[in-house]
C-alpha cells in the first residue's frame, strides 16, 4: 500500500479491454490493480477470451467479489459451481466461466485483472 490517500473510480477508469460481450475496467490505486469485469449474457471464456489468450482454460488465478448477475465456473479438475450477488471467489489458474441467465454479470476482481485479455 502507499503512504497517501488516493480515490479513483471505475465510472474514469485507467484502462479499459474490450472483448466479445464483455468487458474489463481497470484501475491503477494503492499500489494494485484492480478490475472491473462487466459480461454480457451469454459471454463465454471459451469462446470470447480464449482467442486472445491463446489457452486451453484461462490461467489468470482471480480473487473476485459478485456484484451482479451468475457466473457458472468449471475447473481443470471438474469441480464446478455457480458464483452470484454477495459471493468471493478465488480462482486458481486452469478454468472456464460463462454467463448464465440474461443478465449480465458483474465482478470486481482483486487478483488477476491486470492479466486478463
Amino acid at each position: 500500500m502507499t503512504p497517501k490517500a488516493e480515490l479513483k473510480s471505475f465510472t474514469t477508469p485507467d484502462e479499459t479491454r474490450e472483448f466479445e460481450r464483455g468487458a474489463l475496467e481497470l484501475l491503477h490505486v494503492g499500489g494494485a490493480e484492480i478490475g472491473r469485469l462487466v459480461l454480457q449474457p451469454g459471454w463465454r471464456w471459451s469462446e470470447h477470451v480464449k482467442p486472445l489468450a491463446g489457452t486451453d482454460l484461462c490461467e489468470a488465478p482471480h480473487f473476485q467479489y459478485h456484484v451482479q448477475g451468475t457466473v457458472h465456473v468449471v475447473m481443470a479438475d471438474g469441480s464446478e459451481f455457480d458464483a452470484g450477488p454477495g459471493d468471493v471467489t478465488v480462482l486458481p489458474e486452469g478454468h472456464d466461466a460463462w454467463v448464465v441467465g440474461d443478465e449480465p454479470a458483474i465482478l470486481v476482481d482483486w487478483h488477476g485483472a491486470s492479466d486478463y485479455a
